[in-house]
């Protein structure tokens, strides 16, 4: 391969199926990153190149095209997966094949792969977060909904077991729902809660029945103020989807919102705009789909190539200024260090940030150290 030759790197987001709204918008964070790149001289003159398929939110579709990709394409970087069961499926391409895979999607936690970079939250940096907002402003009577797959599962147990820490603690029902859920599907759910009670409803429900989940909630009459819902994967493309009268008054625990109020997650946004309109909505796995991209070309300036073995020295301990603040990739477990916050849905269907942290927090995938008490010291309180 010449000095001058392109670079090309796999894109694997879904912009059809039940999760293309979160898809399509990693697929633009990562062009965008792309563009950027290339626009300031590629990497040592060399243009970064995308070769990209939609899995249409299919997860033994990703495996098929990683595999194609390496194979026919010969990329040694994908950048790709949203739900937790698509990451799962392409691992063992990635680890047979000894390449690369970008994660860019907050997840369950207790995974380690030496092929992986990690750059969503881990449940240290959101999951605990969240159980201490609410349990502290609501209580610790929780109501778990979730999609029918890996994440949710994993995702409920951990909130369970934080919120069950507390004194005066239950854990009121755990109901799970296909993907491509149905408003009436969530009816009965919606019926349980109203005749329990929770304190709050934790949702793990992804896609596009998100949506239809809070306006079932809207329907029923409940009241956020009082028993709101509570996400890690709500983000502002689900709430585009739903409108804001049925999502204001609930709350996200995630360490991007694009109402962070920096000049470079403005300047970042303007960039956004200008490239691609309002073809999609800037969000939390938008914003780490941006920055890993970043921190790949970086690592490749230094290492001069991205086989594994050659560009993971160099990637491993990296920093980059993401909009969310400077971030880095954490050497011992491969995930990044970043800033926990929690938003709660305004009229206008932005969040409105009310509690931040101070510094970015170090990823603890297994959950080793962290417990609810860990945050009180260490989060930025704002008026709620």
């Amino acid at each position: 391969m010449a000095l001058t030759d392109p670079i090309k790197i796999g894109v694997l987001f879904s912009e059809t199926g039940v999760t293309s709204a979160i898809g399509r918008s990693q697929l633009q964070g990562t062009l965008l990153a792309v563009h950027e790149i290339n626009d300031a001289g590629g990497i040592d003159g060399r243009e970064l190149v995308p070769v990209y398929a939609d899995p249409a939110s299919d997860p033994a579709r990703y495996a098929t095209l990683a595999e194609r990709m390496i194979a026919r394409d010969h990329v040694n970087t994908i950048f790709g997966c949203y739900m937790s069961s698509s990451r799962k499926a392409v691992i063992p391409v990635i680890e047979k094949w000894n390449k690369l895979l970008f994660y860019p999607t907050l997840y369950e936690g207790f995974e380690f792969s030496n092929n992986v970079i990690y750059t969503g939250a881990a449940p240290n940096q959101n999951s605990v977060q969240l159980a201490e907002f609410m349990t502290e402003n609501f209580g610790a009577r929780v109501y778990l909904v979730g999609s029918d797959y890996i994440y949710p599962y994993e995702s409920n147990r951990i909130m369970a077991d934080l919120v069950l820490q507390h004194a005066h603690s239950a854990k009121l029902g755990e109901v799970y729902v296909k993907l491509d859920a149905s408003e009436q599907d969530f009816a009965p759910i919606i019926a349980d809660i109203k005749s329990r009670q929770p304190d709050f409803i934790f949702s793990t429900v992804v896609g596009d029945a998100t949506a239809r989940l809070y306006r079932m909630y809207a329907q029923a009459g409940l009241d956020p103020r009082t028993m709101p819902i509570a996400s890690l994967t709500t983000s502002e493309a689900e709430i585009a989807q739903m409108g804001a009268a049925a999502s204001a008054g609930h709350f996200t625990s995630a360490p991007y919102f694009q109402a962070i109020d920096s000049e470079l997650n403005r300047q970042c946004l303007a960039r956004y705009r200008h490239h691609f309109g309002d073809h999609s909505t800037p969000n939390l796995c938008w914003e780490s789909a941006y920055f890993q991209v970043h921190l790949y070309a970086n690592a490749f300036r230094q290492a001069g190539d991205d086989a594994l073995d050659i560009l993971l020295p160099h990637l491993l301990g990296s920093e980059f200024s993401a909009p969310q603040g400077r971030v880095k990739i954490d050497p011992a477990n491969h995930h990044a260090w970043l800033y926990p916050r929690v938003g709660r849905v305004d009229a206008q269907g932005q969040f409105t940030i009310v509690r931040e942290a101070k510094r970015a927090v170090q990823p603890d995938p297994y959950l080793v150290t962290h417990t609810l008490s860990d945050w009180t010291g260490k989060l930025e309180r704002l008026e709620v």
